[in-house]
Formats: structure tokens, sequence, C-alpha cells
């Protein structure tokens, strides 16, 4: 297995190049944010891609919380879960994994008739311990690719080139859809027990993790300040196992001179599917629904909404995969890591 070359892709957009002060930058954040509102076909892949592709977890993979804020409820919860699922079998024994899947992704456009145009696609993801991750995700002929080599999560699209993220380091979002059942447990088993709920038909246990004020101040920046970064799992009280991942997350956006505004982003994912895969119960499908509000005193029309959905499936799941190593997960040369625009790109409302 040898690690990816530096992806050559041109820009979707000849027109958009890099900002060289925080003047071009707030100008092409808001150029690439208002196309949200005025959705063309050209921008709906860039959005799709920005939003679906590769969003990160709200939380790192091990998140502090003290003992005495962890209740009983929810530790027999994911008690259930581990059990429920097999991934004990495999701690400690496995140490990487591979993931293949299809995906197919649309902006949904409720204000007309006119039929979903969905844009599909496919993706590959390997994952090693501890915190190394590297997913390939390739739709309409446009391909993204975002890693983790357990010290820095970056990310690289056609549009923006090589990014890192700042913050802890926080695992995929899609490597939690059931996919990664020893994930699923570390993660949640921090979280707080908030009740139970019948979501899509299935009687839950919800538990909420949250990301702390430290990493949201590291996370922002003298243009868009982290408000709240949450997330919801649903595991079934009849099979233990996580049935619909929920995050939440809002961004205060001010430029000098102007009042604030702010965009809220939730997506919902649908787990569903599961198989045994050498014994351990792995989500097989699923399906994401994102909200994208936009609102605030200067939008005198009201807040603008934008919708989006995916669907995917998974291919193939193997376990301990041969020639696998660490040099795979090297970041790309040349990361950015003092990103003006490019940081909003993976943190703000468009791209988590």
């Amino acid at each position: 297995m040898i690690r990816l070359a530096p992806l050559s892709e041109v820009p979707t957009n000849d027109e958009e190049t890099h900002p060289s002060s925080s003047s071009s930058s707030w100008r092409n954040w808001l150029k690439t944010h208002f196309s949200l509102i005025f959705i063309t076909k050209k921008s709906d892949l860039r959005i799709l891609l920005s939003v679906l592709g590769c969003p990160l977890f709200p939380v790192s993979s091990n998140p502090k919380i003290p003992i005495s804020q962890v209740s009983s409820s929810a530790e027999y919860i994911i008690e259930h879960f581990t059990a429920a699922s097999g991934c004990r079998k495999i701690q400690g024994v496995v140490k990487n994994m591979y993931v293949s899947g299809k995906v197919s992704m649309a902006i949904v456009d409720t204000s007309s008739s006119a039929s979903t145009i969905s844009q599909k696609g496919c993706f590959v993801l390997w994952q090693m311990v501890p915190n190394k991750w590297l997913i390939e995700l390739v739709v309409a002929a446009h391909k993204v690719v975002a890693g983790s080599d357990g010290n820095v999560a970056w990310r690289h699209t056609p549009w923006l080139g090589s990014h890192a993220a700042k913050g802890a380091i926080r695992p995929l979002r899609r490597a939690l859809q059931g996919l990664d059942p020893l994930a699923v447990a570390a993660v949640f088993s921090a979280a707080e027990y908030i009740g139970e709920k019948n979501i899509l038909g299935i009687d839950s246990f919800v538990l909420k993790l949250s990301a702390n004020h430290p990493d949201l101040t590291e996370r922002s920046d003298n243009t868009a300040e982290m408000i709240k970064h949450v997330v919801f799992g649903y595991f079934s009280q009849r099979s233990g196992l996580l049935v619909y991942v929920e995050d939440s997350y809002l961004t205060r956006i001010q430029s000098p001179g102007s009042p604030p505004t702010y965009w809220e982003t939730t997506m919902g994912t649908k787990v569903e599917d599961y198989r045994p895969v050498e014994g351990v119960m792995i989500a097989h499908s699923g399906c994401s629904s994102v909200i994208i509000t936009r609102f605030g005193d200067n939008l005198k029309a009201g807040p603008a909404i934008t919708r989006m959905e995916e669907t995917y499936t998974i291919d193939d799941v193997a376990f301990n995969v041969p020639g696998l190593s660490i040099d795979s997960f090297i970041p790309p040369q040349g990361l950015i890591k003092g990103y003006p625009e490019e940081n909003l790109d993976w943190r703000s409302p468009i791209d988590r």
C-alpha cells in the first residue's frame, strides 16, 4: 500500500484563487457562501462535496470528561452496544481496516416540482490505530481527499488545495456511522445520557456529546466564531446498535461594520443494514439529510435554508490489511496551516 500522490485537479471555478489578504479572504468567503442562496448547477457539486464529503466528528476520539459526569445509564448503553456489535473481540487485535462504498448526493429543491438530480460516486477509507485515517471520495469525476496522521487532520479539494484543521484531532464522521464500532464505543463512552426517544420508528436511548469551549475557541478566528458543535447518538433499545447520528453546528460570521450573520447546519444520518464482518457487526448502508440555515437581523427576507441528501452503501470491509503502514497517512507536502479563507472552508457551515 503506497502513499497517495498529491492531487493535481484544477479548480472547478478558474476565477477563484487563494486569498492574499484578509479583505480578499472575506470577499471570497462571501462569494462561496452566497452560492448556497443562489444555487446553480455549477456550484451544486462543490457544495455537496464540501458538506457531505468528509466532515469531522464534533469531538476527539478520546474526549476528556470527569468520571462523575458519566452516568451509569450511558455506561450501560455503551456496554450493550459493545456486546451487540461484537467489537470487544477485535480490540487490540485489529490494527487497521479498509472500507469501500458508493454514494449518491443531491441538493433538494423544495421550491419547485422538478426532480432532484443526484451526483453519484464512490469512496475508499483506510484507518490505522491510533487516530490515523485516510479517505478518498470521487463524485462526478471530482475527488476530495482527507486524512489524519494522528497529529494533524487535513483535507485536499480541487478548489482550495490542501489545508489543515485546527483544534483537537477528530475522527471522520463517516467512520462513526456504524463502520467503526470501536470508535463509536470510545467517543460515546464519555457521553451524557439525555433520555429515550423514538427515532424513525425505533425506540432508542439518546447520548449527547458537545465540543468543549477551548476547542471551539481554537477552531474560531476573527471572522468566524464557533458557538457550538453537538452530536446525539441514538442506540436501539432492542438491538443495542447505533441507528441514528445527528449533529448540529452553529457559527457566527461578522465582517467589519456589518451586523452578524449566523449559519446553523444540522446533519442527521440513519445507520442500517448491519452485517457481520469477521464476527463484528458493521452497518452497510445509510442515508443523511442536511439542513443549512442562514439567519440574522440583516436578512430582510428571513432565514435562508438549503437542504441536501446523501445515500450510501458499503461494498467491502476488511481488517488488518497487509502492507498498510504509517507512511500511507503522511499529510501532503506544503500543507497550509495558517489559512485565512481555507479554515472557513473546513470549519464553516458549508464545510464542517
